[in-house]
This record gives C-alpha cells, sequence and structure tokens, in this order.
C-alpha cells in the first residue's frame, strides 16, 4: 500500500518512547521506506527486554529465573511427570537449556527425575511437594507483580493488545510450524 504520492504510508508514532526517535532517524535517512512494521516490532522486542531486564521480581525474590519458573510452572499446570523433551516444548526452550534448568531445579530439591522402566534413555521429570508449594505460593504474587505491570493500560487496551498479540502469535506459530516441516 503506498501513499496518493507513491510513498509508503506513514504510521503515526508516538513521540515518546525510544522507538519512535529510532523510526524518526530511520524515516531521515529513508524517507522513501514504511518503517511500520519496525515500530510493531521494536516496540514488542523493546517491552520484552524492559521486562526480562526486571527480572519479574516475585521471581527474583525466591531466587527464580523466568525459565526456572515457566519449567515449574508448565510441570504444575500439566498436573503431571513430563519428558525433557515435552518440557522443551512447553517451555519454548532447547533440549540443553531444558537439561541444564533440571539439574539446577533438581539440587534445589523443587523437581524430581527418574528414568523410564521401560527405556533407560527417556527420563520423566516431576514437581517436588517443596516445587509444588513454591509455584502456589509464587503464582498470586507474579500475577499481582504482571496486572501491576500492565495497569498502565485501561483494561479494554489490555484486552485488546492481548487479541492482537494473540492473533500474531498464532500466525507466527503456524508459519514457522510450516517452515520447519518443510525443512
Amino acid at each position: 500500500m503506498t501513499a496518493t504520492n507513491g510513498t509508503p504510508p506513514r504510521h503515526e508514532a508516538s513521540t515518546a518512547d525510544t522507538v519512535a526517535a529510532v523510526v524518526r532517524q530511520w524515516r531521515a535517512v529513508h524517507p522513501d521506506l514504511d518503517t511500520g512494521p519496525m515500530e510493531v516490532i521494536g516496540r514488542i522486542n523493546r517491552c520484552a527486554a524492559l521486562l526480562q531486564q526486571s527480572e519479574d521480581a516475585p521471581l527474583r525474590r525466591a531466587g527464580l529465573s523466568r525459565a526456572e519458573f515457566d519449567l515449574l510452572g508448565a510441570l504444575r499446570r500439566t498436573g503431571h511427570e513430563l519428558t525433557p523433551g515435552e518440557l522443551a516444548r512447553e517451555t519454548f526452550s532447547s533440549g540443553a537449556a531444558v537439561t541444564k534448568r533440571i539439574k539446577q531445579l533438581t539440587e534445589r530439591g523443587l523437581v524430581e527425575r527418574r528414568g523410564d522402566t521401560r527405556d533407560r534413555r527417556v527420563a520423566h521429570v516431576r514437581l517436588t511437594d517443596a516445587g509444588r508449594d513454591l509455584v502456589d505460593g509464587i503464582l498470586p504474587e507474579q500475577l499481582a507483580y504482571e496486572t501491576a505491570v500492565l495497569s498502565v493500560l485501561a483494561p479494554t487496551g489490555r484486552d485488546d493488545l492481548a487479541a492482537l498479540l494473540g492473533e500474531l502469535l498464532t500466525r507466527l506459530e503456524g508459519r514457522m510450524g510450516a517452515l520447519r516441516a518443510g525443512s
């Protein structure tokens, strides 16, 4: 889509965020390019980076990283043992990262690992009572923290943002899944 003068349409960017400054700079260098995608992807990436830098205060107080909590949460919400491969899929992590996290969480007494009775190459991981209690204790506090982070948005804005991000994620997951299947 182009504007009436043949150039790509301009999207109205917020002038208060860092991405807006980057977009203005790119527009000065390349006024013929549509920076709209940068305004969306750049803001998603910047928000993700800021959220990761804050390291989720309740999790940090409990001595957990977001990745460790995600692994514990996957075990808690599914309600049963999972293999490391299943945990990797549930947490969008690499097998190596999951193996490292399982080792650390086992050492802390939060998960247990047992071998499969039929195939010694397969392991099963489950929450210990201490792991379940930790997840159940942190989850309300973590959700309150995330609610506070999002409190700058009106409830309808949060709902709209969640729906739009859900649509984008669904399409990206489908597209990436199709690309992986074709490889």
